[in-house]
């Protein structure tokens, strides 16, 4: 039996975007509508198989607050790929995207980031037009763009399988 290739993936933006929702629901399958504030670093594990190979995703979940991410740059090294979550019902949860991607990047300016818009489900709330998303999404070289809904499940599976493979597909 071989062992899995293990892909560390970091989980950034702004705090209350939904990652760490993301990540219960991913690994766990369940939707937590009260988590807490991440705070510094949480980490996740979760073993797929892509296209026949077994990979152990291993996903740090960034706390969003400002006053943590001076601890953050530790943690980026060894990163293989990063999502970006931002509330499309909150057009400030952008404000501080250039901060991220240069915090994503720090080791490898070409890091592949995935551009994530959460909170799907709330329709009527939604204020973040997708023509300005992917404006911000070509400025930053991300590889693609997703609106997702951990409450509903929508795209969570996806957002992982994505990555990784653009992940395998730049090894």
């Amino acid at each position: 039996m071989s062992k899995p290739r293990v892909l560390k993936i970091i989980t950034t933006g702004e705090g209350g975007v939904g990652k760490t929702t993301l990540l219960h629901r991913y690994v766990e399958g369940i939707f937590l509508a009260d988590t807490k504030m991440t705070l510094g670093v949480e980490f996740f594990l979760k073993e797929i198989d892509l296209d026949g190979n077994k990979i152990l995703l291993q996903i740090w979940d960034f706390g969003g607050q400002e006053r943590f991410r001076f601890l953050l740059k530790n943690y980026v090294m060894g990163a293989k790929g990063a999502l970006f979550l931002f509330d499309l019902t909150r057009p400030f949860s952008l404000n501080c995207i250039d901060e991220w991607v240069k915090l994503c990047r720090t080791e490898n300016f070409n890091l592949p980031i995935l551009l994530l818009g959460s909170k799907a489900d709330l329709t009527d709330l939604i204020t973040i037009n997708d023509i300005y998303v992917l404006e911000i999404k070509e400025y930053y070289e991300m590889f693609d763009y997703l609106q997702i809904s951990s409450k509903t499940g929508e795209n969570t599976d996806l957002v992982f399988e994505l990555l990784a493979k653009e992940i395998i597909r730049k090894i």
